[in-house]
């Protein structure tokens, strides 16, 4: 690994398309980005250079269609080379594009294609979601292409394939517009737990800045290589799993799929990871899983290398006296951290994670078996960095400190409030909404609530609106709940509720492991989820396991009954985000039966 940096600064690159281009000058040879190719079932790779010859073919077939600067440019697609291409190429043309999770929901990505005023879409195979080409925002399009050859089966005269909208494209001479670096770049809909997403519009600055300072918190170095996975829809993966490698010279590896991630890992190795806290949970979840089925003696060294190893982390933080335990760290690590740091690739240097809060444990044991595991925050409005962990200044039950040029302040309330060059211009189309969020003075309102401690870290310590008032007056944060109870193996999802009612209660998804495991428990002649789900003697034994989870938590914070489903939370089924949250007001209102009755009497 070396430890040289090639970082080009803010006031060279300008804008998204500048940082680009220099980025070539400077590494024309060295290699940008790689992918499988399923057709020769190999590893593709592409130079700068060869990136840019592939961009300018696609800038030439914007400059084809009827499009102006200013006009927007919707992509839905997964995480690929050609997501890059198209960005980038449209970017230099002054378009706007406008990103779409390519699992989202048909209702909400014509919404989005709709409020945006989209002219073209790109998609791989827009016509396999059958729900949204009979939408009738598709025939208003000027322009649907399609990396799928296969004509759709609806008859569209402005559907083309990527092959043929491409073909001849690099005749054409393209004059590229000055762009404003202050400009409008992209807007990005919120993937919001309650009524239709936002558009949060951001510049070219914004989404630039913020990737620069992220490495001013966290180096990043020419031969790093960064494994995406985490949707580029999602602001997160765009401006620090893809812009900042532009800035820093590195590689960007596309991941074939989230269930090819682990494969993934093994054969890229990966020196970067950028992620979601379900990744982690899930992992975690997985482990402690499989540590159930090992020898006492194993159970008993795997958590003396997670006591001796967060031991010897928190002396590196300076935060604790060298111990004579600290001597076994290089055995302990030997015989269990290096197992788990090689189910990841045996080189990752960095592994990021946002978008939600980390169970505090979650993180503790990843940190003790020596995965460099730093937690960041942000929002889409803010572009999306706000706050991030260090590797030499870690504190994993915080989200770091404030990124260089972010200001912070809390209100009266506890509210976080930030003033930062990342803070989005404002919402698409909806100026009271932006008015609610922006107040006159630049202040981002972020509606969580937190503090900072006196060595600066920031700590979340809920949402503004996500407090739990019971029908005593007593108020209840569910969110630190959630995660602790969604640290159980057996827990898919969980949610806690109890709005106005007398006592908390949660609502539950098992595994599909969950219902045999618990039927052998309870000793019931049937592993029948049906049955066992409303089975008594299984909500006490879901209920006895939840409330040793929450020994931790005030007395008031108790569980008293279980709703217990058999369906996960989906994006299909509109209960989850495509970024893995809750969407919390859906499922209430998707269980509102279940959830009077459990209350009946009370």
């Amino acid at each position: 690994m070396t430890t040289y940096t090639d970082i080009i600064p803010l006031d060279v690159a300008r804008h998204l398309p500048g940082l680009f281009a220099e980025r070539v000058r400077r590494s024309p040879q060295a290699i940008a980005c790689r992918q499988f190719n399923e057709l020769s079932q190999q590893w593709q790779q592409r130079s700068w250079q060869e990136m840019e010859y592939a961009v300018s073919n696609w800038r030439a077939a914007f400059a084809r269609e009827d499009l102006k600067p200013g006009d927007r440019v919707a992509i839905m697609l997964r995480n690929c080379m050609e997501w890059a291409f198209f960005d980038l190429a449209a970017l230099s043309l002054g378009l706007v594009s406008v990103p779409l999770y390519p699992n989202d929901r048909a209702d909400s990505a014509a919404y989005i294609l709709h409020d945006s005023g989209a002219k073209l879409v790109f998609a791989d195979n827009l016509f396999e979601q059958e729900q949204l080409a009979q939408h009738q925002v598709l025939t208003g399009l000027l322009r649907i292409v399609t990396i799928c050859k296969t004509p759709p089966s609806i008859l569209l005269d402005n559907w083309v394939s990527l092959e043929t909208w491409l073909s001849g494209a690099e005749d054409t001479v393209v004059t590229l517009p000055e762009i404003d670096p202050h400009s409008l770049a992209s807007i990005v809909y919120t993937s919001g737990t309650t009524g239709h997403p936002k558009g949060v519009m951001l510049s070219h600055h914004n989404m630039l800045w913020n990737a620069w300072s992220g490495m001013q918190s966290i180096a990043i170095y020419p031969d790093d290589n960064f494994l995406s996975f985490l949707p580029l829809s999602h602001t997160l993966e765009r401006t620090i799993g893809y812009y900042l490698p532009i800035i820093a010279g590195a590689t960007i590896t596309y991941a074939r799929s989230i269930p090819q991630l682990a494969e993934d890992l093994l054969e890229q190795r990966p020196s970067v990871l950028i992620s979601v806290p379900r990744i982690y949970e899930r992992i975690y979840n997985r482990v402690q899983d499989q540590l159930k089925q090992k020898s006492p003696f194993a159970r008993k060294l795997f958590q003396k290398a997670i006591d001796v190893g967060w031991l010897n982390f928190e002396y590196q933080q300076h935060r604790t006296k060298w111990q004579a335990t600290l001597l076994l760290q290089p055995l302990l690590n030997h015989l269990v951290g290096k197992k788990i740091q090689n189910k990841v690739g045996g080189k990752l240097r960095v592994a990021i994670c946002g978008g939600a809060p980390l169970a505090e444990q979650v993180a503790k044991t990843f940190i003790a078996l020596g995965l460099p595991l730093l937690q960041g925050y942000g929002l889409t409005e803010t572009s999306p960095v706000i706050g991030v962990n260090k590797l030499e200044k870690n504190l994993p039950r915080s989200i770091g400190l404030p990124l260089q040029d972010v200001s912070v302040r809390f209100s009266s309330t506890g509210e976080l409030q930030v003033k930062s060059p990342g803070v989005m211009l404002g919402y698409w189309n909806n100026p009271q909404a932006t008015a609610n969020t922006i107040d006159h003075d630049g202040w981002l309102h972020t509606g969580d609530l937190g503090m900072q401690d006196p060595e600066g870290f920031i700590h979340i310590t809920g949402r503004l609106k996500d407090i739990i008032v019971l029908a005593n007056g007593e108020k209840i944060p569910p969110t630190d709940m959630e995660m602790v109870i969604a640290s159980d193996p057996l827990i898919e999802h969980v949610l806690v509720i109890g709005e106005g009612r007398p006592f908390l209660s949660a609502l539950i998804v098992l595994t599909d492991e969950a219902w045999s495991i618990l039927s052998k428990q309870a000793r019931l002649p049937t592993n029948d989820p049906e049955i066992l789900k409303v089975h008594p003697y299984i909500e006490q034994l879901l209920l006895a396991r939840i409330q040793t989870q929450l020994h931790n938590f005030p007395s008031y914070a108790h569980i008293i009954r279980l709703i217990i489903s058999l369906h996960p939370w989906t994006v299909e089924n509109g209960l989850s985000t495509p970024t893995l949250k809750a969407k919390r007001q859906h499922i209430l209102a998707h269980y509102t039966d279940e959830i009077d009755t459990l209350y009946e009497g009370h």
